[in-house]
């Protein structure tokens, strides 16, 4: 039997490399986008959820790849209707999924790593 196995939470270390920003950049954004509030742990530890996860990719993509300002993605954020699936899809954002994410960023550290032991031969 295949069953998908999919995290409840993510650390912000996991969001981080998820992403492809540093964690402090995480923590800033949640002070600028009020949708953007992960629970704490009892350690203190942020814990995201897909939702989260959501919010961050769409917000990543409208300030590096769509050159909003901050003021102007959160504007976009608040037109989404705190709807995340529906502004990635909007957004037309591939590998929004955090599992599919994962399998392509280690996929690409492996090419990475090939590329580098064929080069040094």
């Amino acid at each position: 039997m295949n069953k998908k196995i999919e995290k409840m939470y993510y650390s912000i270390g996991e969001v981080s490399e998820l992403i492809g920003v540093k964690p402090h950049v995480l923590r800033y954004w949640e002070t600028q986008f009020p949708m953007l509030k992960p629970k704490k742990n009892r350690a203190g530890n942020r814990t995201y959820k897909i939702r989260d996860i959501k919010y961050i990719i769409a917000i990543r993509n409208l300030l590096y790849e769509r050159g909003y300002t901050i003021a102007g993605a959160r504007k976009k954020l608040k037109e989404a209707s705190n709807d995340p699936t529906a502004l990635v899809e909007q957004l037309n954002i591939p590998f929004a999924d955090p599992e599919k994410r994962r399998v392509l960023l280690s996929l690409k550290k492996d090419l990475i790593k090939l590329k580098e032991m064929v080069e040094s031969l």
